[in-house]
């Protein structure tokens, strides 16, 4: 299922996402909240993964791959998103290792024009029992692929 509510415009490599701010991801300011950023990348990322059958279902993962954890999550701020509605969410991997992978992403006005904030996101693929990198599975790989920037 996607959150769009609008036509995503077309990029290059990677993937845009029209993921929703809600009254209550405001702080006091009515602005997002610094820390509602990380949420709503997970919430763009998610869907894309899910419609490609990597996800949680019924309480259960689809793919050892979703068992995975965040290393570091950098972000840098240029303008206040402000009030409610959707903002775009552009997601693409610049790097995709044996059990690591790296997201960069940035925050734009749904048409584009306004560059919010832009960072990066990685992650390591965990082995349940062990909690230890262990490596991402061919779809997994297949997936990735579609986000890698050339």
């Amino acid at each position: 299922m996607s959150h769009a509510t609008v036509d995503r415009p077309a990029v290059e490599f990677g993937h845009v996402e029209h993921v929703p701010v809600h009254f209550d991801d405001l702080d006091a300011m009515g602005i997002l909240h610094n820390a509602r950023y990380a949420v709503l990348l997970e919430r763009a990322l998610t869907p894309y993964w899910a419609e490609r059958g990597i996800a949680f279902q019924g309480g259960r993962s689809t793919a050892p791959d979703v068992f995975h954890a965040v290393r570091e999550f950098n972000i840098t701020y240029h303008a206040p998103i402000s009030g409610t509605g959707p903002v775009a969410v552009h997601f693409w991997l610049d790097h995709f290792g044996t059990s690591s992978a790296r997201y960069a992403y940035e925050f734009r006005s749904v048409d584009g024009a306004t560059l919010h904030a832009d960072g990066t996101r990685s992650i390591v693929r965990l082995d349940p029992a062990t909690m230890r990198p262990t490596a991402w599975t061919d779809a997994a790989r297949a997936v990735a692929a579609t986000l890698l920037r050339p």
